[in-house]
């Protein structure tokens, strides 16, 4: 299975699970999870890795998809993360150009705004040289009819002018998926859907979990490790307490925030480039994030920053969340009235920003939800500084973190856990430490065949080949473009071929990257396909119904399956686009 990412793939890591003693299990599919299974596994341990849904099901999928050093945080003072972020974003944007690219950001300046231009002015400077002047232009500021030349429907009164600067934006469900398939080919055992139910308890310690594959259903596996990192993201607590349970209890470690984000057509709002807005009401600042990489083009907008739900499964788009970022849009753009009726789509994640009440062993020193409750909290003042401590048994438990840096946190996660297990190897408290350890070997692209000397390689090959290879894919998918094109080319042969709708625009080879994606993403079922392996819900008002019936066709030809699994499959995948609609019924 060489190079493959599938559900043979899956079953394999099944069969490991059932017969191997990992060095490490990690828990949870996130970026976190999959980063720290690619370094661990780069460093030749063994490594399991399970996650209870898809991969980046949870917040790795509803970001607000940009790489970014985080301007805002050097208000905070937060100048180290902010030096290691920015950093971070000049190695993606060299080693993962096909999913994370350079973006335009303007920032417009008004009369009674609370940072001025001096203050603005300084801290593009301080950004700049933070990045080691790696930006591709310097910030440059622009005058009130330079600024309303680029965007013409910008409220005009008591504008002043504004500032241009450069960050990048990503595909972050797509990073996810390519860094656990980067940790499986270098080893790793990797299966999604797969719970992690109770921990196995040995002498006092944790060495494993009892897991069950929720796609069989097929009783429990007792997965054996010697060392378990819980990556649990937003479900950190839930999953402390299973940790903790009958052994000590657990403490909340989490400050959780709910964010949304809404989507139109780029169309509706044609921003030359992303747009900083801050909103009057708390000076919370929001984006307009322009993809026009997302199917025929859309406008990313948010996010909100409110208290989540103890249950992150339980958090929801609400109507005040909707009226607050339609208010703020309004404010900036008021010529384009921007209503409910223009949105295509609405997401919402939970951020699981580390508890300030949390000391740095991992000590409860207050309730950490009780903390964010208090009057005043302003949760967006909360540190995005990830938090790495010990749990229950032995475990490492993982807390926060940013997106930009996950593969430093990774490196920062596997390294504590190493130097854990030696110290209490040597106290005789944990088993032997595994001498034949390397260094991390994370500072290769994530996918080799997705660099700019890889897709030149490829627009070789296509034109020797008489292949052009549209840009969309070059886009989502670098050099592997080219497979997608001749998997295309090779499926409009059959007798399907003639029968097979006109692509949606902007997803062109629509059949063959569902079937790439089922062979080299461990893709399971339509709506993997439809939200996290492809903005088809997200970037079209029809929400990509119209093909779902051929996309159930070619998904039961990948696994081999009749016509009433298509039927099944159908109906989970309007299941679950539905789910995902619900708040407009909680709008309108």
């Amino acid at each position: 299975m060489d190079g493959e990412f599938s559900f043979r793939t899956r079953q394999e890591a099944l069969r490991r699970f059932r017969e191997e003693t990992f060095d490490l299990l990690v828990i949870g599919g996130g970026i976190t999870g999959t980063a720290v299974a690619r370094d661990a596994a780069s460093r030749g341990l063994s490594v399991a890795l399970v996650e209870c849904e898809d991969f980046a099901s949870g917040t790795s999928s509803r970001s607000s998809k940009l790489i970014h050093g985080g301007l805002r945080y050097l208000e905070n003072f937060e100048f180290g993360m902010v030096f290691e972020a920015l950093s971070e974003r000049a190695f993606l944007l060299r080693t993962a150009p096909h999913m994370v690219k350079p973006l335009r950001f303007f920032m417009p300046v008004y009369k009674g705004d609370a940072n001025g231009r001096l203050i603005l002015t300084l801290g593009l400077w301080f950004y700049d040289i933070l990045a080691l002047f790696r930006s591709p232009e310097f910030h440059k500021y622009l005058s009130r009819d330079a600024l309303l030349k680029l965007v013409p429907f910008l409220k005009k009164d008591g504008l002043k002018g504004g500032f241009r600067y450069y960050d990048a934006s990503m595909w972050d469900d797509v990073l996810t998926i390519e860094t656990a398939r980067a940790a499986s080919r270098q080893g790793a055992a990797i299966a999604s859907r797969v719970e992690a139910v109770s921990p196995i308890w040995n002498d006092g310690r944790i060495e494993g979990f009892t897991v069950r594959d929720r796609e069989t259903g097929r009783g429990e596996i007792a997965l054996k490790a010697r060392r378990v990192v819980a990556c649990g993201g937003p479900w950190t607590d839930e999953l402390g307490g299973r940790l903790g349970a009958g052994h000590g209890g657990w403490k909340p470690w989490l400050t959780p925030s709910k964010g949304v984000h809404l989507i139109f057509d780029l169309k509706r709002i044609p921003v030359p480039g992303a747009m900083v807005m801050s909103h009057p009401e708390d000076g919370r600042i929001s984006f307009v994030i322009p993809r026009p990489d997302f199917g025929a083009g859309v406008v990313i907008v948010g996010t909100t920053d409110a208290p989540s739900p103890e249950n992150p499964r339980e958090v929801e788009v609400e109507r005040s969340d909707v009226d607050y970022l339609l208010r703020l849009l309004n404010r900036y753009f008021p010529d384009l009235a921007i209503t409910t009726s223009d949105i295509l789509s609405a997401y919402v994640g939970v951020r699981p920003l580390f508890g300030e009440s949390v000391n740095e062993h991992g000590t409860q020193t207050g309730d950490a939800r009780a903390e964010a409750d208090r009057p005043g909290k302003a949760l967006q003042k909360v540190s995005r500084e990830h938090h790495i401590g010990r749990g229950p048994g032995g475990t490492i438990v993982v807390a926060g973190g940013k997106y930009t840096t996950h593969r430093k946190m990774a490196e920062q996660i596997v390294d504590f856990t190493l130097e854990s297990w030696e110290r209490e190897a040597r106290e005789g408290k944990a088993p032997a430490f595994p001498l034949a350890v390397r260094g991390t070997g994370t500072e290769e692209p994530v996918n080799p065949k997705a660099t700019a000397e890889a897709v030149d390689r490829a627009w070789e090959v296509a034109k020797a080949r008489g292949l052009g290879i549209p840009p969309e894919l070059v886009g989502r998918y670098g050099a592997d473009g080219l497979e997608i094109v001749e998997l295309a080319r090779a499926l409009s042969g059959g007798a399907r071929g003639s029968e097979v709708a006109a692509d949606p625009e902007g997803f062109p080879c629509l059949e063959a990257q569902l079937r790439y994606s089922i062979r080299n993403e461990m893709t399971l079922h339509l709506e993997d396909f439809y939200l996290r392996r492809m903005p088809l819900y997200a970037a079209r008002a029809d929400h990509g119904r119209p093909w779902a019936a051929m996309l159930a066709g070619a998904w039961a030809q990948e696994f081999g399956l009749g016509e009433d699994a298509v039927h099944a499959e159908l109906e989970r995948l309007e299941a679950e686009l539905a789910r995902n609609s619900g708040w407009r019924e909680r709008v309108t």
